[in-house]
């Protein structure tokens, strides 16, 4: 048996099972509820720093110069920014109440940006790793933009200006994004015999990554249970969820085998289109929106994994 196939196979889903299991263990054992703040700032703490690590590995694999802008980044940001227009208006159009929940719902899945380790999944996918990591960068700007831009439409507030918005998300986004690249690059310019050392063991960022998982399912199955949605809202929420991140994917998909450079570029743009940062999804919702919409990014953790999953298992099979 391929043992290393299986666990390839396999990791996402256990990983998944494993943060929620962890996380409704904690919940439902009234002995472990004292340690409850430590065990979240363990989970929480413990991603960011994964998620890092990650990045800096995924920076390792690539050089500067090739992180270039394609026509399909243009393309794919455009379809954000549309699709984010139109959901404004909706939800500014919708009376309070369970829709327009599930419109700034949709809305979060599709005006945040791109996971910051999404290359990983991409590169074991067959898709470029370095398109990948610049459309993340790219719509990180965009984003850091657009979210302020449009927060203040749907939910007027006297407390934040459009320049804290922004200063925040910064605070928020680019520092576990640019950091990694700093660190990597100049240690590639400047150690070219450390950075041989790394890009060996490099292709450990995939198993990094089903920890980082288990983690973030640990705080999105959090959010969910905290949140004490009824089941029928957090039904509509999934299915919303379910569609965006379906539409999106596909989107990606097109675009990319559209304006991009044959199968590779189709993967890219729609792990880069699709895959997106849930964690943000649900600090957004939680802070500045309804917070029972901070929902749909653990529900959309789960979906985004669960299809990636599948894709590395239909991938690994025609082998």
């Amino acid at each position: 048996m391929d043992w290393k196939r299986v666990i390839r196979e396999t990791m996402l889903p256990l990983a998944l099972v494993c943060g929620v299991s962890a996380y409704l263990i904690y919940h439902f054992n009234p002995v472990l509820k004292p340690i409850g703040h430590v065990c979240h700032e363990i989970a929480s703490r413990g991603q960011i720093t994964l998620i890092g690590v990650m990045l800096f590995l995924q920076y390792i694999r690539i050089s500067p110069s090739d992180l270039k802008l394609q026509k399909w980044h243009f393309a794919a940001v455009l379809t954000q920014l549309s699709l984010c227009a139109a959901l404004v208006v909706a939800v500014m159009l919708c009376p309070d109440g369970d829709w327009k929940i599930l419109l700034e719902s949709a809305l979060l899945c599709f005006a945040c940006p791109t996971a910051a380790a999404a290359g990983v999944i991409t590169e074991r996918l067959g898709g470029n790793l370095a398109a990948t990591v610049t459309y993340v960068v790219l719509i990180s700007a965009v984003a850091t933009l657009l979210i302020p831009a449009m927060v203040p439409l749907i939910h007027p507030s006297e407390e934040f200006s459009f320049l804290s918005y922004v200063w925040r998300l910064i605070l928020k986004i680019f520092p576990l994004l640019i950091l990694p690249a700093l660190l990597a690059f100049a240690i590639r310019r400047f150690t070219p015999g450390l950075h041989k050392a790394i890009y060996k063991i490099s292709h450990l960022s995939f198993y990094i990554w089903g920890v980082s998982l288990s983690l973030g399912m640990v705080l999105a199955t959090r959010a969910l249970v905290l949140s004490h949605a009824s089941a029928l809202l957090i039904c509509g929420i999934g299915l919303v969820t379910v569609a965006c991140c379906a539409a999106q994917y596909a989107a990606g998909k097109a675009i990319g085998a559209r304006l991009g450079e044959g199968r590779s570029s189709s993967i890219t743009a729609g792990q880069s289109l699709g895959q997106k940062n849930t964690g943000l999804v649900i600090w957004l919702g939680y802070n500045f929106m309804t917070p029972i919409s901070s929902v749909g990014g653990g529900l959309y953790a789960i979906v985004q994994n669960i299809y990636n999953s599948w894709e590395i298992y239909r991938k690994d099979s025609s082998i």
